[in-house]
């Protein structure tokens, strides 16, 4: 089949493998050249992948959506850490604490990006690692975000780690004041040398996309501390929520296909 004949479904595809595959974000131009496609055509199927979730448009440059995201983790790592890189940045700078962006999976969260002071080198940035759904304070906030059938299998795994549930001090316990308060904070636990205060970042329907955490030494974590904190990660979380769910939307600058 040639690409002037191609179906639908085809260009569509054919685009998102192109997008996938490429290790920094393509601009209109540059993916109807690498498929084939007039750019008028592209435009249009772009516009139409971008309605569904599938494909974000930024700064004229296209990544995977959030529909991507769901079925690919490297994909997840491409887009979420290039698109939310300088927020990141922003966050770790104004508070001089190390900062991850992470996902959700099925066994828990997973860090996707991390920056990290100079100061807080001794401190391993953990990037790739997946992190089980108790112990940490990204996960946590994940799990917050979730109704109750999303929740159950992660409470299972909980469950199955030997941690409580129950109690003052139970992971439930910790899920509710997480929802009370819009912060996962783990923080002045025994022998832990280390904090974190992590908030997810929802989609208009209130699914998690992402979560970003701060991380400091323990000791760094004073009231007035953990306030700052919260308020610039409110802010950061805030712009990538908006960020998100603009460009999961299709907003395009034209109509016409004159894009860079």
């Amino acid at each position: 089949m040639t690409k002037g004949s191609a179906s639908a479904v085809d260009k569509a595809l054919d685009l998102l493998e192109a997008i996938a595959r490429s290790t920094t974000p393509m601009t209109l131009s540059e993916l109807a050249e690498e498929v084939g496609m007039l750019r008028p055509t592209a435009h249009r199927v772009l516009g139409e992948l971008a309605s569904r979730g599938w494909v974000f448009r930024y700064d004229g440059r296209y990544l995977p959506g959030p529909a991507a995201l769901q079925v690919s983790h490297e994909a997840a790592a491409h887009s979420l850490a290039a698109l939310c890189n300088p927020a990141l940045q922003a966050l770790s700078e104004r508070t001089d604490m190390m900062v991850n962006l992470q996902v959700l999976e099925s066994s828990g969260s997973r860090i996707i990006a991390a920056l990290r002071p100079d100061r807080l080198k001794m401190i391993t940035r953990m990037l790739g690692d997946l992190l089980p759904p108790h112990r940490f304070a990204g996960p946590l906030a994940f799990l917050a975000a979730l109704d109750a059938s999303a929740l159950a299998p992660y409470l299972k795994l909980v469950e199955q780690a030997g941690y409580p549930l129950d109690g003052p001090n139970g992971f439930l316990a910790d899920i509710e004041e997480t929802r009370a308060t819009g912060f996962a904070v783990v923080h002045k636990r025994s022998r832990d040398i280390i904090g974190s205060v992590s908030r997810a970042a929802c989609s208009r329907k209130g699914s998690p996309l992402c979560a970003v955490t701060v991380i400091g030494f323990d000791s760094d974590f004073d009231d007035d501390t953990v306030a700052m904190v919260q308020e610039h990660l409110r802010r950061t979380t805030d712009d990538i929520e908006q960020l998100l769910t603009d460009h999961a939307g299709g907003k395009r600058s034209t109509e016409s296909g004159d894009e860079g």
